[in-house]
């Protein structure tokens, strides 16, 4: 037995002296447990450009577009009863008072509740594409069934199990797009996923404009072949997803050689360790049975998600607002219903452009901060503007107008900058996931008050969604500045010690288990 043990013990203490040779010869190549050996460092070095860049552009082209296609239909089916609003629905099924506002509020109500157990269950499955095509199918069966309702009661129902089921989509895309693509990568991804709902907002307007002329046939109201037919395309982009969507770089060697696969597998790795992160991106933090209150509990008690949470609240809150009333502003302007459908395009089209040109800067510099406060500038000048005007709305149609197009390229670049920050800054596959989704839960609660701001007695001036709207940009302002002067303090702080004074004061398993609070850790600003 001694004979067979101390070959073993040799070999360990072989192993052990080598790693602490490489940890003291390089101070930026460290070695641990999640790191790449030698060999998978030679591979990625030695991998032809070309290849990087066809394997990453294979990635963009499967899942970006499907994703962003997804979000489009989900954006239009939750918001699609602001078309339907000037298309009779208000008189057909008696939505006087504040029931639309009721009807569009109660949405939030279940959307808000699942998006953590969802994105845990997605961060657990081995087939994304299963779990959101299934969500996608879902909502689509219910935004069909919107277009047999008759009461306000049903469409309260409607209202409500649109909101479950598209409950999960949207923390999961961005959770999937986190996991795909490096930190230095993600928010032009994002954003291209996210003007989805910008192109959501110009499409819908075109798309109810010509749904709507089917006002009659087989006994059905315009409106409710909008409803009908924007469901019947969810459930088949539903079903694309099923086959579409790529699950794992390990299950895509149907469209990817051998080595896009293993360039894939290592990428993020890489760049994890390139930028003194804590190495989790391929932990097994989230292996063991149950759920993680541990995490949710850090995800809790964490400082930068509830002022990422009001910087959610300045973009969603206004927008929502703005989403589900565009359609009767621009009525309200003099236009008649077709009319207002179609010029429902341009503000959204010019916000799309927004989101895309600021997220490839902001991905060019690593730097999110001034995408954000400029876009909430934007709000606060645009709001103001329909502020003063509005008692004269409709003798001061160039400038309101004007105004709506400035507050949609204002929105836009919001959101991508925000959720890429969340994702740079929330380490560790499981925090993530539910990071990602704790934010977007009481963000997207943003959409409640949102919902309220545009009061049908107050129609077309609509002075209290104006002031409120620039006031909650404002304090989204003050939010981004904490939050950014915060990230440099703390990444000073740490920049203090070195690699190796840190490294001796931890164990790696110490290291790994803390995250974004390792002393290794640096913030993305």
């Amino acid at each position: 037995m001694a004979t067979a043990k101390d070959p073993t013990q040799d070999a360990k203490l072989s192993l052990d002296n080598q790693a602490k040779d490489t940890e003291v010869a390089s101070h930026h190549e460290f070695r641990d447990p999640y790191g790449l050996s030698a060999e998978e460092q030679a591979f990625l070095d030695n991998l032809p450009d070309k290849v990087k860049k066809r394997a990453l552009s294979k990635l963009d082209w499967r899942l970006i577009p499907l994703l962003a296609f997804l979000y489009l239909m989900s954006y239009i089916d939750r918001t699609n009863i602001g078309n339907v609003k000037i298309e009779g629905i208000m008189d057909d099924i008696d939505l006087r008072g504040d029931r639309y506002n009721v009807a569009t509020c109660i949405f939030f109500a279940p959307y808000c509740f699942f998006e953590i157990p969802s994105n845990w269950i997605l961060s657990r499955t081995k087939r994304p594409s299963w779990y959101l095509g299934s969500l996608v199918i879902a909502w689509g069966i219910v935004m069909t069934c919107a277009g047999f309702i008759n009461s306000y009661g049903g469409l309260l129902a409607v209202r409500f199990m649109l909101g479950l089921t598209e409950a999960g989509f949207y923390p999961g895309a961005l959770y999937l797009i986190g996991r795909w693509y490096t930190h230095k990568e993600v928010q032009m991804r994002i954003a291209i996923f996210y003007s989805a709902s910008a192109a959501a907002g110009a499409f819908s307007g075109l798309l109810a404009f010509g749904i709507a002329k089917l006002d009659g046939t087989a006994g059905y109201r315009g409106w409710r072949w909008i409803f009908i037919i924007e469901g019947i395309i969810s459930v088949l982009g539903g079903i694309v997803c099923f086959f579409g969507l790529p699950d794992s770089a390990e299950r895509s060697s149907k469209w990817l050689s051998p080595d896009e696969v293993k360039f894939l597998q290592l990428r993020k790795r890489q760049s994890a360790r390139a930028a003194s992160r804590s190495h989790l991106e391929n932990s097994h933090e989230g292996e063991n049975k149950g759920f993680p209150w541990k995490t949710l509990k850090n995800v809790l008690l964490d400082w930068q998600v509830y002022l990422l949470i009001v910087i959610y609240w300045s973009n969603a809150m206004p927008n929502y607002g703005l989403k589900f009333t565009m359609p009767s502003v621009i009525k309200g302007m003099g236009f008649t219903s077709s009319t207002a459908q179609l010029l429902t395009i341009p503000p959204y089209a010019m916000g799309t452009v927004s989101a895309l040109v600021s997220s490839w800067i902001a991905d060019r510099y690593t730097w999110r901060f001034p995408f954000i406060v400029f876009g909430q500038t934007l709000i606060i000048i645009s709001y103001a503007i329909l502020f003063a005007y509005g008692p004269t709305v409709d003798s001061r149609v160039p400038e309101c107008y004007f105004a709506l197009i400035l507050a949609c390229i204002g929105f836009l670049p919001i959101l991508p900058s925000t959720n890429a920050w969340a994702i740079s800054n929330l380490e560790g596959p499981t925090k993530r996931a539910i990071g990602l989704a704790w934010m977007i839960t009481l963000g997207n609660l943003g959409g409640v008050p949102g919902s309220f701001f545009f009061k049908t007695e107050e129609a077309p001036r609509y002075p209290t969604a104006y002031a409120s709207s620039f006031s909650v940009a404002g304090a989204g302002i003050v939010a981004a500045v904490c939050l950014e002067l915060a990230y440099s303090k703390v990444n000073a702080r740490r920049a203090k010690k070195s690699e190796e004074e840190i490294r001796a004061s931890y164990t790696e398993e110490q290291l790994e288990k803390m995250g974004d609070r390792s002393p290794l850790f640096r913030y993305t600003l």
